[in-house]
């Protein structure tokens, strides 16, 4: 048996969660510029879940997460917690298979993912994270209202789904040198690279954080999970403290590396994207752009997809990067 066997989530559960998710979730495009890959001095894939339902990749875990519980589960409904795109996927696959959700988020979440949240159906719940724990104030929903916990990242089911990302670029787009995403939980990351690598096993497979957001990072040097302080970056989707159970072993086998990007270079990013190529990307969805963009990759490798994660960026964020 090899190693990638022996992992808490299998390529198939892959191509299961895609087939699941075939005309429910957007197959987004993939974008590409003559005017970045002139900058970079490489030919980069850009797969834009900043269209998906929801506006994120999230979108794709939850439904795939929601779509497998039993009428029972359905029926007393599911509690999430998320600073954003988590709650507003859940909320979405929630609506869609008319499930009841309970959503804590943050009470510092960027306005528009609170609306959103809220638009589709699901009570929100507020909470200071530098106060409260919002793992507890969920655990506690779900055993008071016999709730379903869906968690944002740590689910074989959430992580095959966004899996499924990866798996349509790669349809599309073969013979990638490298695959490029952001990582919070480690979600995204885990389900991209079971795909990319059980797909072309010589791809090399990078997550991207932000400065003083590196849990990743330092879980893999250190060989064990490592919590941090709850980061301040403006890539608010990755101010994630800890990666999760089952995404780190996953991680540990496939990524080739984690690679550390700042605030300004997400910015400096943004303010590419777009005006440049006429997308609207949140700063977590910037956090992969800004390591092509600042030569973090190594040389070799021409040849990049990058997972744009998502769109929901704040108009009054968008206004200041404009002006």
């Amino acid at each position: 048996m090899s190693s990638a066997d022996a992992l808490p989530v299998t390529f198939a559960q892959v191509c299961a969660a895609a087939a699941r998710l075939r005309n429910i979730a957007q197959r987004t495009p993939v974008f590409t510029s003559r005017t970045f890959n002139a900058l970079t001095g490489r030919e980069v894939f850009f797969k834009c879940e900043n269209f998906q339902r929801g506006g994120a990749f999230k979108f794709r875990g939850a439904y795939n997460r929601l779509a497998q519980l039993g009428d029972e589960e359905k029926a007393r409904g599911v509690v999430a917690f998320s600073s954003g795109n988590h709650a507003q996927g859940v909320a979405l696959a929630a609506q869609l298979l008319g499930i009841p959700a309970a959503i804590v988020m943050p009470n510092d979440a960027p306005p528009v993912k609170l609306a959103a949240t809220r638009g589709y159906g699901a009570q929100v719940i507020v909470y200071d994270r530098l106060k409260e724990s919002r793992e507890e104030i969920a655990r506690q929903l779900a055993t008071e209202r016999g709730l379903t916990l869906v968690p944002p990242f740590d689910d074989p089911h959430i992580i095959a789904g966004q899996g499924t990302a990866a798996l349509e670029l790669l349809e599309e787009v073969p013979d990638l040198d490298a695959l490029v995403a952001p990582v919070g939980g480690g979600g995204l990351i885990s389900g991209c690279a079971l795909a990319a690598t059980a797909m072309q096993p010589t791809i090399q497979v990078f997550g991207v954080e932000a400065v003083g957001a590196d849990d990743a990072a330092q879980s893999l040097r250190a060989g064990t999970i490592i919590s941090i302080p709850p980061p301040t970056t403006i890539a608010d989707g990755i101010r994630t403290q800890a990666i999760g159970t089952l995404t780190f072993p996953i991680m540990r086998e496939l990524l080739r590396g984690i690679v550390i990007v700042s605030d300004d270079e997400i910015v400096q990013a943004l303010r590419f994207v777009i005006p440049r190529m006429k997308m609207i990307v949140e700063p977590t969805g910037a956090v992969p752009i800004a390591a092509v963009m600042q030569n973090r990759l190594p040389a070799a490798l021409k040849r990049v997809g990058v997972i744009v994660s998502g769109g929901n960026l704040d108009p009054a964020l968008l206004g200041a990067l404009l002006a």
